[in-house]
Parts: structure tokens; sequence; C-alpha cells
């Protein structure tokens, strides 16, 4: 059986069109179990009934199209009930329905298998058989494995524009995707490929490692200066905040990991392309199986890194983009550099078949203030290339060739978007405070390089959160005190006169070291964060030590503490930076006259643990900061980045909000400040809860920073306690987010959550 099914999927999905594919697997289907009749129905869910699609053996005596109403037939009854219908008579079935110009009198068994991609019913596989009999155990498996295979040829379709019925012309082709960069765009698709790629390269063998490695240092000379010649084309076009993505590039051919075992594999008697890709696909594998979003999107990284310097191996000229005027850029997988190579007066918007938020094409978007949709699997480039596509950044959506009507509403709603976007600038000056009078403090979340002066542009109070890993893991090995003192040195320093907020090393399990062997069943809840660095208290006392060097005569260093669980880490966690002080102040006592300060420290609040010995840490400490991404995660039993259960991930939750709102009461009743450095904190509907809830202190990554600003401008604290009673006694987060946007809509702030204001 199963080499029969993989028989019949094959020539499936080798079929030249989507009517031929479904009539030959109707007839495989057929041959296959011997019985008398196979017919694929698809769901018109707009109309509200099946449509006969393809059958081999159903006698038709009609030219006009056949459809099962929904609600009727046992067609019907198996796509409502999610499950499979085996029937002996389907005849004496109180469900059947006898149709219309459709012979099927003589047809006694019948097996309909719902066929369903993604909780959404697509249509039905029905085979049927003259004699009444119950179809056995293993034909059912072979239909339903069947049905499952057909759901995606089926969506695929979709997409792709080939579902169409007599009354949907045009059919309106919506693509699903993530939302990555807010705002609408309407163009052009052009699509992009890479120069090279490392996974067309053919493993090859050389006895020249001499030349090859040459050639390789050549080719990685070449690289830099060509990115260092788009980093300075986009001077001036994005903030500098968004050039530092250009930083982690460098860092990464700096890296002496990634040249020294390169040039180790070459010795092993491979061609350079060959050790590149090994390189390559192994570093870009170690980044893929991370949980960490924002380090795991460094594979993307890596992986344009190493196509691009293949591209020099292969002595391949530079690309001479010409893409049309007001066009949408789609790749594979769009990258920063990618991005950053096309004319920016053309490119309006952005659709990449993989990636995320965090990926730095979809940062960069933000910042060059491009519509971007992300994650969109079901697209395929061939189809989309010259069509015109509308981009909704704000639900994920992407339209191809949509009808004349659609596209009108959309161009009215990116003009309505455009004023919102040159209105929020106007208020960048002002304070984050309410219509009656409640200040709230907006600080930034960084993890790339901050040596750019962009701070004042801004107006924020400080860094929220400042992730501290990234030169760790770009290394291979442990950075020394001064590297570390160093980088840390130029982030104060940037944020001189401001409260800096250093998360200390956030790696271990799931974020592994490429020197320090981690080898977990369940790394989500393994050695991670600070078990990692109290288990080795040679690193944690370096890093600590670094830190508190580079605050030398800057005061604004504050220490965040990750992953903590139990007052006892925290006992030894502060016994520890209490002796990185003592060591460093003796040390630097009879050569530097200026005084050490002693740093505040706090204590991320992301295990739900924790949420019930506040009472246990706060003398200990100075403040806490809510991580809502792990504790929405660990509060829900969900890994966001399973796409499996990744749509149960939602800090709109209820639960999480509850939890959330016993956070900041508790805090309250043991007098410690506390702060919300996570995601949700930079989302509009976010925003409001929290401060509902009585938060005042928001840390977000900077694209947000102007938007939560107007929006925090234009309520009233006081009229957000309903909304937030509303949220508590939800069911679900759909409900929450639905109580959200009405509030937005009423303080006429809609155009924060949805296309036009």
């Amino acid at each position: 059986m199963l080499r029969i099914l993989q028989r019949i999927v094959e020539a499936v999905n080798q079929a030249p069109d989507f009517d031929l594919a479904l009539q030959t697997m109707v007839r495989q289907v057929k041959e296959a179990l011997h019985t008398d009749s196979c017919t694929v129905y698809l769901a018109d869910h707009e109309q509200q009934q099946f449509a006969l699609a393809a059958t081999d053996g159903l006698e038709i005596r009609s030219d006009k199209p056949i459809h099962v109403p929904f609600g009727e037939g046992v067609i019907s009854l198996a796509a409502s009930r999610e499950e499979p219908l085996n029937i002996a008579n389907a005849s004496d079935h109180p469900a059947f329905l006898k149709l219309e110009h459709v012979i099927e009198d003589r047809y006694k068994a019948m097996l309909a298998a719902p066929v369903i991609h993604r909780r959404r019913v697509l249509g039905v596989l029905a085979v049927q058989q003259e004699q009444a009999r119950a179809f056995t155990r293993d034909e059912e498996a072979f239909v339903v494995t069947l049905a499952a295979q057909l759901a995606v040829v089926i969506a695929h379709a979709e997409a792709k524009g080939l579902l169409r019925t007599a009354k949907q012309s045009p059919w309106l082709q919506t693509i699903k995707g993530l939302p990555a960069a807010p705002g609408v765009a309407i163009g052009e698709a052009f699509v992009v490929k890479p120069p090279a790629r490392l996974s067309e390269v053919t493993p090859k063998r050389s006895d020249m490692p001499e030349h090859e490695i040459r050639a390789f240092r050549a080719a990685v000379a070449r690289t830099r200066q060509e990115l260092l010649n788009i980093s300075d084309s986009m001077k001036g076009q994005v903030a500098d905040e968004t050039l530092a993505i250009f930083d982690v590039y460098h860092a990464m051919m700096d890296s002496a990991s990634l040249g020294k075992e390169v040039e180790q594999t070459i010795n092993d008697g491979w061609r350079a392309q060959t050790a590149l890709k090994l390189v390559v696909e192994q570093l870009v594998n170690q980044f893929e199986n991370l949980d960490d979003e924002y380090i795991r999107e460094r594979a993307s990284d890596v992986r344009d890194l190493g196509n691009r310097i293949l591209a020099h191996l292969q002595n391949r000229e530079a690309r001479r983009f010409n893409p049309p005027a007001q066009c949408i850029l789609v790749a594979d997988e769009v990258t920063a550099t990618m991005l950053a190579e096309l004319p920016q007066a053309d490119i309006i918007g952005m659709v990449s078949l993989r990636g995320s938020g965090n990926s730095h094409a979809a940062i960069m978007a933000r910042s060059m203030g491009i519509p971007a949709v992300l994650g969109v699997d079901d697209m395929q480039l061939s189809d989309v290339n010259g069509e015109t596509l509308i981009v909704d950044g704000y639900n994920g959506d992407v339209f191809v060739s949509p009808p004349l009507q659609v596209e009108n509403e959309y161009r009215q709603l990116a003009d309505e978007e455009l004023a919102l976007r040159q209105k929020v600038m106007q208020a960048r000056d002002l304070p984050a405070e309410t219509t009656d009078g409640v200040r709230v403090q907006l600080n930034l979340n960084v993890g790339l390089n901050t040596e750019r002066d962009w701070l004042n542009d801004l107006n924020v109070h400080g860094v929220g959160l400042y992730r501290t890993e990234i030169p760790f893991m770009m290394r291979e090995r442990l950075p020394t005190e001064d590297e570390q003192e160093e980088l840390y040195s130029q982030v104060l320093e940037q944020f001189r006169g401001a409260p800096v907020v250093m998360r200390t090393l956030d790696v271990g399990g799931d974020k592994p070291l490429p020197y320090l062997p981690m080898d977990e069943e369940n790394p989500f809840l393994g050695w991670r964060g600070i078990r990692m660095t109290l288990d080795h208290p040679e690193i944690f006392l370096v890093q600590i030590r670094a830190m508190l060097r580079a605050s030398m005569g800057r005061n604004n260093l504050r220490i965040l503490l990750p992953m903590i669980s139990s007052a006892e880490e925290v006992d030894e966690a502060v016994r520890m930076i209490h002796q990185a002080y003592h060591e460093v102040a003796e040390e630097l006592q009879c050569s530097v006259d200026e005084q050490l300060f002693e740093p505040q420290i706090g204590v991320m609040i992301e295990v739900p643990a924790l949420i019930y010995q506040l009472h246990c840490v706060a003398d200990k400490v100075d403040f806490f900061s809510v991580g809502t991404n792990d504790l929405t995660q660990y509060m829900l039993a969900v890994d966001r980045n399973n796409s499996r259960v990744a749509s149960l991930y939602d800090a709109f939750h209820p639960a999480v909000l509850h939890a959330l709102k016993q956070i900041i009461e508790r805090c309250d009743q043991l007098n410690k400040p506390v702060s919300v450095c996570g995601e949700l904190a930079g989302e509009p509907g976010g925003a409001l809860l929290l401060l509902a809830m009585g938060y005042r202190n928001f840390s977000m990554n900077s694209y947000n920073i102007d938007r939560i600003r107007w929006i925090i401008r234009h309520i009233s604290a006081a009229d957000l306690d309903e909304v937030l009673q509303r949220a508590l006694a939800s069911r679900s987060p759909q409900e929450v987010k639905q109580h959200v946007i009405m509030a937005l809509e009423n303080a006429g702030l809609g155009g924060f959550v949805r296309a036009g204001g």
C-alpha cells in the first residue's frame, strides 16, 4: 500500500496542471482500491457548497457544474464532522442526498474522507462500490492518508489561483504569511534570486590546497569590500541603528572560526567551494535549531554571507538590478543585503517565502518604512513574477492579481497609512504621556552594534534590554574581559546619561555556544540563562567585571539576570556581582580617581514559578523586568517556533494577562519598579492593556517607539479600565483582541491595528 500511495502522490505532483492532477488521482485511487468510483469535491466557502472537481466512475448527465450545498448529503457530513465516514449502504443513510444529473444509484458502499489543511476543510475525497460492504481498515487508512496528501496539493493550487468557479471570476487569491513590517503596498512583483547558491554546489575534491585557500581568501576580501560598498550606499536612507546590521556580517567574516574551519576543510582535501558549503551549512543548521527567534534568524545572515562568498569564488559578475518602478521585492529568502542592493525609490514592499519578524531583512524593512510579509510558504516564485501584488503588512496578507475594486480599496488605505506615518513622526520630541497626565517611560531593546548616534532622534529614556550573547556566539572561544569591556563601553558611552540595562549571558540549552558542549533532550527546559552561568562562575565573573570596568565614570549600568526561577539563584548571582565589584574597585583604586558606582541589579520575570516568589526576591534586587515572550511560552507550554503549535502562542491569552496583572500588583505591594521588555509592550493593543494594569515602563524595538508614543498620547488611562476588565473576562486571545481593537477604533487609532486610519 505504501508503494502505491507514493506512486499516486508522485504522479499527482508531476501533473502539468491542477485539473489533470485531480483526474490522475481519482483514476489511480480507483484502480489501487479496486473500487467502482472515486470522486473529489472541492469546498467553495464563499458560495457555501462543494463542487464536484474530478471523478472516475460517476455518470454525469449535464454540462453544468455539480454542487453539494453545505450541510446536505454524506459529503457535507464528513466535512462537518472532520472525520471519515465508512458506510456499507449509503442510500440507506439519513444524510444521503441524491444529486441531480448524477447517476450513482448502483453504488452502495461509500467511504468519504475530509481533505483538511491547517484546520480548514478544503474538500472531500470519496470512493464508492456497487457491493454493499464496509471498507476495510486498511482501505480507510489509505484514503485518509491520501486525503492528507491531497490537502497540500489543493492548498498550493489555491495559492496559485487555480481554483475558480463560475461565480468566482476573478477569484481573489489571498496568501497568508507573517506580518513583519506594518503598512500597505501595491505594485508589480519583482522576483530576485541570489547570484550563487551553496545548495547547488556539488562536493568535489582537490589536491591543490594552497591554490584553493588563496582563492577563498580573495573571495572573502572581495565580499568584505562589497558589503562596505552596500553599507555606504545606505547611509542617509535608513536609521543608523539599522546600518549596524552590516557590522554583524563583518563580525562573521572577522570570526576566526569561519575562515579557519573552511581552510581546515580545504586542507582535508576539498575544493574551496565545497569546503565553504560544508562549513556554512553546518553553521546554518546550528542556528536554525536554536529556540531564541532573534538568534535563530542569524541563520539567514550566515547563508547569505556564504552565498556571497561563493559568488566571488565562482567569479560571478556583480548583479545589476533593473526593477520596475514601484515594485514589490519577492524572494525565497529576502536578506538585508539584497534589500540594500536595490534602488530604494523603486522598492515599496517586500515578500519573503522564509524568515520572521526578527530577521535582519524585516528590521531593515521597518527602518525603511517598507511593508513586509514573511514566511509565505504557499507561494511559488515562478507564479507571481510580474503579477500585481498587494502586501498588507498589518495582517500578513498577500493578494495576487487582485480585482480592480480590491486594488482601489487598498490604494485608499495606503494613502491613509502614509498620512498616519507622517503624523506619528510629529510627536517624536514630545513625552509619552496620556491625555489625563499619566507619564510612560519608553526604552529600547537592542542587540546589535550601537556605536552610531541615533539616541537623540528616538527620544527614549534609555536601554531597557541589551542582549550580550551576540559576541559570545560569534567567536570560536569565549571573549576576553578586555574584549567585552570594549564592547560594553561603546554601548554605555553611546547612551551616557541614560540607564542601560544589560542582560547577563543568556545562552545554554537551546542557544549553545559552539565551544561549550550542550546536548539536551529538552533544551527549552534545560541548562540555559542563569543556570549555565552559575555553573560556570569563571564566565559569569569575567562578564560582570567587564561590565563594571566599562561603567567607570558613566554610572548608567544596570545588570539584569535572566531565567531566574528561585531565590537561591538570585542569592548566588548577587554574591558574585558583589565579589566582582570589590575586585574591580580594588584593582582600579590606585590608578583611577573616578568612583566606581555599584550598579542596580534586576531580575527577569519569565519563568512562571518566580511570580509566586517575588516576595522572596524583592529585598535582594532593585528592579524587575517582565519578558513576555518566554513568560507566554512557558505559561502556555507552547514552543512558538514549532509550526504545529505556534498558532497557540499568543501573549493576549487571558491567562497571560492575568499573570501580568498579578505581577504588577505584587510589585506595587513590594514597592519595586517593574518594566516590560517583551514584544507585547511594542504592540498597540498590548501597550493599552499594560498601561491599564499599571505598568509605566516599556521597552521595545526602535521601530515601535514612535507608534507607541503616539498611541499613549491619544488615550486616557482612566478610560482603559473597562477594556482591561473585558479582556480579563475573555475566554480566548481572539476575544481579547476584539475588545482591544474596539478600544483603539473608538479612540481614532484603528490605523495602528489594520490598514488605513
